[in-house]
């Protein structure tokens, strides 16, 4: 609906930015596209009009009340907005008798719950029969893990899809999107930077709604010039969403300044540096998975085998950036961090890929021993494929003599053990084992 002020002939928008810009096809959704990429489950059931009832779970801002309409729309369902928050039971029982009707005079009813966390048991069980007739469609949403806030017997009956945070470039397309569609500002001229663009998509962490109603309120309050063009300035962006000057380029130098101050800060076991670099990036509207990457790449790389808990740790933090996003995702990273940087030490395992891989390229032709070849037909056996193979479970110390390096690198040592920490148990084992490997290589040697 538009509006004309007294005094402009622009037309006054009143549905915000959001609302004006919500995609009305898969076309035109940005996003999840572990579920709407060619191919994939969601986009399949879609296309193919197989729609049963669903839930889907996932951070706010992430499009599921948008895809329940689309979905609405390429299926030509009757499509009812319900509202955990506002409805009750009477008005549960309401729209189940409509949709009753409804499918009696052939008429599809999908039925959206927003955030359907918040009924009750009652409120729930109140949809399980007009589900199980297949009266309605049920697609809820939820912010909330549905294993634990939804009854058992509604869950069994929907398909749980779990919806991502958007990444930074989708918010850098989604906002591009806005500038150039008439929805939006495509009728005005608009002048962003990339990097300022880039700005608020990190700001919003992910959420739809936050990036265009941030885009929304900067272009609102930037100056007009004569001709009618608006310039946005760095300036009023921070004014409007209260970022300072650490907001930064993803691409720039400062980005790579703040990641590596905080890998070195957890290598050099300060968990109070790490602490504070780890905010600066994540309050600079750094995406969090980016950072969860790199923290698990600090486990294994300054970590390894001298705390076997620390990978798994930063993999389950990585977990809960994914599901969660920001703002309730910087404990899980506060948590990781102070972990890596308060762990043990040892790079071993990036010593020994790197010396592997500098004879892994100039030797790349080396063949593989014949005695740890497969030998699948009669062909590769009367070759000697798999000759002298030792099984090492039929050996009583479950280990043998068996040659398994080419015969030009025999000898070579890549894993060294720092011996801190946990590395100090594989450490010794891996003496131990050299040892007996010595040892009765030179029994043999002797017998023979």
């Amino acid at each position: 609906m538009e509006q004309m002020s007294f005094f402009t002939e622009t037309p006054i928008l009143a549905e915000p930015l959001a609302a004006r810009l919500r995609p009305k096809d898969l076309d035109e959704y940005i996003g999840q596209e572990h579920l709407l990429g060619e191919g994939k489950v969601l986009k399949k059931l879609i296309e193919s009009d197989q729609i049963s009832s669903m839930i889907f779970w996932g951070p706010p801002g992430v499009g599921k009340t948008t895809l329940a309409r689309i979905i609405a729309n390429r299926t030509k369902a009757r499509f009812i907005d319900f509202s955990a928050v506002t409805s009750g039971i009477k008005e549960i029982r309401d729209v189940m008798k409509e949709a009753e009707e409804n499918r009696f005079a052939g008429v599809r009813t999908i039925v959206f719950v927003d955030e359907i966390h918040r009924f009750n048991k009652a409120q729930q069980d109140a949809f399980l029969p007009f589900v199980e007739k297949g009266s309605i469609t049920l697609i809820g949403a939820t912010t909330e893990n549905p294993s634990f806030e939804l009854n058992n017997a509604l869950l069994s009956r929907c398909r749980v899809f779990v919806l991502h945070s958007l990444t930074t470039d989708d918010m850098v397309k989604l906002i591009n999107n806005a500038l150039k569609d008439r929805r939006g500002f495509g009728s005005q001229k608009i002048s962003i930077t990339d990097d300022d663009i880039y700005v608020i998509a990190g700001y919003a962490n992910g959420d739809a709604r936050a990036a265009l109603s941030a885009l929304e309120m900067v272009v609102t309050n930037s100056d007009m010039q004569r001709d009618g063009s608006i310039t946005v300035t760095r300036d009023i962006i921070e004014q409007c969403i209260s970022k300072k000057s650490l907001l930064y380029d993803k691409n720039g130098e400062e980005h790579y300044n703040l990641i590596s101050a905080l890998h070195k800060s957890v290598r050099n076991s300060d968990p109070d540096a790490a602490v504070y670099w780890l905010a600066r990036m994540l309050e600079a509207g750094e995406d969090p998975i980016y950072i969860a990457r790199r923290v698990t790449r600090m486990a294994s790389e300054d970590i390894g085998l001298a705390d076997t808990h620390a990978l798994p740790l930063a993999i389950a933090a990585f977990e809960a950036c994914r599901l969660i996003g920001m703002p309730e995702c910087s404990v899980h990273l506060t948590e990781a961090v102070v972990y890596m940087s308060l762990a043990p030490k040892s790079n071993a395992m990036e010593v020994a890929y790197n010396e592997a891989k500098a004879d892994a390229v100039t030797m790349l032709a080396e063949p593989v021993p014949l005695q740890i070849r497969n030998a699948p037909t009669k062909l590769m056996s009367d070759l000697d494929y798999g000759k002298g193979y030792m099984y090492a479970h039929d050996y009583e110390d479950k280990l043998t003599t068996l040659k398994c390096l080419p015969d030009s690198l025999e000898g070579r040592e890549y894993y060294r053990p720092a011996g801190e920490g946990e590395e100090e148990r594989f450490k010794k084992r891996l003496e131990y084992i050299k040892d007996w490997k010595r040892s009765h290589e030179a029994s043999d040697g002797a017998e023979s």
